[in-house]
């Protein structure tokens, strides 16, 4: 596993559904939408805040929950995305980011270009096996059990 150094990284790029949630939706009876997610994630994104490093969501997922949850978090959202490739590239032009100083945790095929433009590829241990070949650090969390905790922990050296 590629070690994981917080003065290597300018900034974190979050996928949502299957790396904060266990890629599970609700669905009730009036078809509103909720996920559930792990308290310890949160810490562990403010330990990466304290750190220094930006942080970002990048979600294809239409809902408004993802957006309710980055509020909760304080980190910038960009949801309902048709290509996460296509918006990072953005991203990355306008906030002038070396993509080599860039750590993307994804889960999913719709992860994947994406990820391929960055420095240091990491999963959480149930990821999609095409995703799991391509990652420099895949976890012992799965998404939504403490994933992001456990990252952080990797670049906070705690």
């Amino acid at each position: 596993m590629k070690e994981i150094k917080a003065d290597e990284i300018d900034l974190v790029v979050y996928d949502f559904d299957g790396v904060m949630t266990d890629n599970r939706v609700t669905v009730d009876q009036d078809g509103k939408e909720s996920v559930t997610v792990n308290r310890s994630d949160g810490y562990g994104v403010g330990m990466i805040r304290k750190r220094g490093i930006a942080q970002i969501i990048i979600s294809t997922e239409k809902n408004p929950v993802v957006e309710r949850r980055a509020e909760k978090l304080q980190l910038p959202v960009i949801h309902d995305v048709d290509d996460k490739a296509e918006i990072l590239r953005g991203y990355l032009e306008k906030h002038d980011t070396d993509p080599k100083r860039i750590l993307y945790i994804g889960n999913d095929l719709n992860d994947r270009e994406a990820m391929l433009m960055c420095g240091i590829k990491c999963a959480p241990a149930d990821a999609e096996p095409v995703i799991l070949e391509i990652a420099d650090v895949v976890l012992e969390r799965k998404g939504g059990y403490g994933a992001v905790r456990e990252l952080a922990r990797l670049i906070c050296g705690e």
